[in-house]
């Protein structure tokens, strides 16, 4: 049997075909999978691509796959679903498909009884959970102006907007006033700033807030308290899940942290500052980074669809064949 998970992100979307075995035949990445930044059928021609392009690596057809997951950022609500599922239908002829947010194919990565609170932290941020009546939840995931204060941009945005204080004398000062227009291409800050203000730019580069984690690793001040900040808000997030979830009943519960700024970055300032915040309210929680990237987590919900265990033969099979696929 054949299987394709496909994970569309803000920045790009990663597919992987698999057999029922666990071994990983062919993958393939393209750009941003999220219709919520570049529209449905964008994203949706990218969703397509990278699929197709997994299966030509592996050698099969289409017509071949048992089941397609899809684990889409921007599949939150609804009325997603109902505006995504008309466009994949169309674009692409599939024998049998589910889609959900790309928080759950998180959460099955990284929780072998695909229960518990997963936060998605990457270029935006997400949090969700589920208990073991299969109940789930959703906190936040809907950008800044509905109170999301995490992920790449939102760190991009207070690192301009906070380095330009420091610039003007209203905080002291940061490194962040060189890196920031030196990784920009301006030769004063100045400069980058007038640019800004004159080209009417009201967007902050994605790639600031890798300035941001290089800087705190030099010990800049201003670094390393936004990653500070952005770890308490994470740990906000997952003890919200946690409560609308009816507490765990006092059992262990795994967060299970994914997306680049989380699974990859690993800041300890942020991790540390997560877990403390997490902590205070529910003790027994544990941080878990999996081995795996997320889009491992849609080919294990398309075999749970099929009703074939997920057995550690099969994870260790992942994890040789696909564990560098990020």
């Amino acid at each position: 049997m054949y299987f394709a998970g496909v994970d569309g992100g803000g920045s790009k979307t990663i597919a992987i075909i698999a057999d029922h075995y666990g071994n990983v035949l062919g993958s393939a990445v393209t750009g941003c999978g999220n219709h919520q930044i570049i529209g449905v059928q964008a994203a949706v021609l990218n969703i397509r691509g990278a699929l197709f392009g997994a299966l030509a690596q592996a050698g099969i057809a289409m017509d071949q796959l048992d089941f397609v997951q899809f684990g889409l950022a921007g599949a939150d609500r609804s009325i997603d679903m109902d505006r995504l599922s008309p466009e994949i239908s169309r674009q692409l002829d599939l024998r049998s498909w589910n889609m959900v947010c790309d928080t759950l194919e998180g959460l099955r990565v990284g929780s072998r009884d695909n229960t518990g609170v997963v936060l998605v932290c990457g270029s935006n941020t997400n949090a969700a959970g589920r208990n073991r009546l299969g109940q789930t939840v959703q906190v936040g995931g809907f950008d800044t102006l509905f109170g999301d204060r995490a992920g790449g941009f939102y760190l991009a945005a207070q690192a301009l907007g906070r380095a330009v204080r420091c610039w003007e004398g209203r905080e002291p000062y940061s490194d962040l006033v060189e890196r920031i227009p030196l990784r920009l291409g301006f030769t004063s800050f100045g400069e980058m700033l007038n640019r800004y203000l004159d080209d009417e730019i009201t967007a902050a580069p994605l790639e600031l807030s890798l300035i941001v984690h290089e800087s705190a690793d030099s010990g800049d001040w201003l670094s390393r308290q936004l990653l500070a900040d952005m770890g308490r808000e994470l740990g906000i997030s997952a003890s919200a899940v946690i409560r609308k979830l009816g507490g765990f009943e006092e059992e262990a519960v795994p967060v299970i942290l994914t997306g680049s700024i989380l699974q990859s970055g690993r800041n300890p300032l942020l991790l540390d500052a997560l877990l403390q915040e997490v902590k205070a309210e529910h003790p027994l929680c544990t941080l878990v980074i999996p081995e795996l990237p997320p889009v491992f987590g849609a080919v294990m919900l398309a075999m749970d669809r099929l009703g074939l265990p997920v057995t550690p033969a099969i994870i260790e099979n992942f994890k040789r064949d696909g564990g560098n696929r990020k």
